[in-house]
């Protein structure tokens, strides 16, 4: 058995967008550091793969299928079938599903794409916050971990739109830590840089010469940003509220 086994055993988490890429491995790490987990997407197929692998290690796992962009009544679907499928109570909610949008110049970003991103990167995020928190705060206890961005800490050319979003999430998380905070609900952030999972090869060459300049001159791995979350999910993260932990191998310093 892990030593990682027990840290958040006995409690129920939600992860959104949890069926590939830093979502699947995110599910996985809170799964294997003991928690029942419910993993959300849009895909039932590889949702169905990730609880297959979880459950082949020896843990609990149960999908839900949804678009997060596609509106209030299907965040209150998901909220309210989360709720059931963790056996009455949420205790972990950690906000990953997000728009990744290519880079392009602000003047060819189409009215539509904005209104996109800020309905996944956003809009859902804060409405199933508010779904779920006051039920923690009611409780006494509870965990948010929403994934932020380095993209929005810091200003990178052809990137004005994702990193509008991802400020905003980072802005939302310490307003939610001193909502909820007094009532026991501890709310953080997860800034990573560039992670290498398949999908973000294809930007490799893009990152490249950032890559050289930071001190780790690599990008992070899916399992260094999942320890992130389950850190800050657990209670070694006791006291900590509003914080913004970035995992981007230094990007933010330099």
């Amino acid at each position: 058995m892990s030593p990682n086994s027990t840290r958040l055993a006995g409690r129920t988490a939600l992860i959104t967008g949890a069926t590939a890429g830093l979502g699947a491995g995110i599910a996985t790490a809170v799964a294997e550091a003991g928690a029942s987990v419910v993993i959300s997407g849009r895909d039932p197929k590889r949702g169905a793969d990730v609880v297959q692998r979880i459950e082949a290690a020896g843990g609990q796992a149960t999908f839900i299928g949804a678009d997060l962009g596609a509106g209030a009544t299907e965040i209150t679907r998901l909220a309210e079938s989360a709720t059931s499928a963790a056996g009455g109570a949420v205790d972990i909610l950690v906000n990953n599903a997000g728009m990744i949008l290519t880079p392009s110049p602000t003047a060819e970003v189409s009215e539509d794409l904005i209104r996109d991103a800020f309905a996944t990167n956003v809009f859902a995020p804060f409405l199933l916050t508010g779904m779920l928190a006051p039920a923690m705060a009611q409780r006494g206890s509870g965990a948010i971990v929403n994934v932020g961005s380095i993209s929005g800490l810091i200003g990178t050319a052809d990137s004005a739109l994702y990193s509008a979003t991802k400020a905003g999430i980072h802005s939302l998380s310490a307003s939610w830590a001193a909502e909820y905070g007094p009532w026991g609900v501890r709310v953080n952030t997860v800034a990573p840089g560039p992670i290498r999972t398949e999908r973000n090869a294809e930007f490799e060459q893009h990152v490249a010469p950032v890559l050289a300049r930071i001190p780790s001159r690599r990008m992070s791995t899916v399992a260094e940003v999942a320890a992130a979350v389950v850190f800050l999910a657990s209670d070694d993260a006791a006291n900590i509220h509003g914080a913004t932990l970035s995992v981007d191998g230094g990007w933010a310093a330099v």
